[in-house]
């Protein structure tokens, strides 16, 4: 393995974990704290949120590992060979349908539908609080879970690959 890819890896784990720390402070008290609004400070709050991730540095590590996923898929599908092979392109994989898919097929068009609501109407409060929080957060749950996932069999695959050299 070149070191070039040796440092990839070692940036992914941590990139992969630090996406997984995020979503699981959102799964864990930031949805439930905005649930405990009462449902307009929630919409609100929420809707200013995913308005902001676009500018900082969780978007730029958020899509920039979905690039690097493939990378990292593809050395372990045809850089490498057996298990190591194998777990290294799942890592890569996992966090492509996993982490990035859902979001792009789950949770951001939820985040659409929120963001062309009026926070004032009891339709948008009912939206946000029946349908919003609860499946927003389960599959936020799942891409929490995934970025873990990630990050772990990352981690195996290269101490496996450093303790077969």
């Amino acid at each position: 393995m070149s070191t070039a890819f040796f440092f990839l890896m070692q940036f992914a784990i941590i990139a992969y974990a630090l996406v997984g720390g995020v979503f699981l402070a959102f799964s864990d008290f930031i949805m439930r704290s905005l649930a405990l609004t009462g449902g307009h400070g929630g919409v609100e709050a929420m809707q200013v949120i995913n308005r902001e991730v676009f500018r900082w540095v969780f978007m730029a590590l958020f899509l920039g590992m979905a690039a690097v996923s493939v990378i990292v898929a593809g050395y372990g599908a045809f850089g490498l060979s057996g298990p190591v092979g194998t777990l290294i392109m799942m890592a890569g994989l996992v966090y492509l349908i996993g982490c990035f898919g859902v979001t792009v097929f789950f949770n951001v068009p939820m985040n659409e539908a929120l963001a062309g609501m009026e926070m004032s109407l009891d339709t948008t409060r009912d939206y946000w609080l029946q349908t919003y929080i609860p499946r927003w957060t389960f599959w936020n749950s799942v891409r929490t879970f995934a970025s873990a996932v990630s990050a772990a069999q990352l981690l195996f695959g290269l101490l496996w690959m450093t303790q077969s050299c």
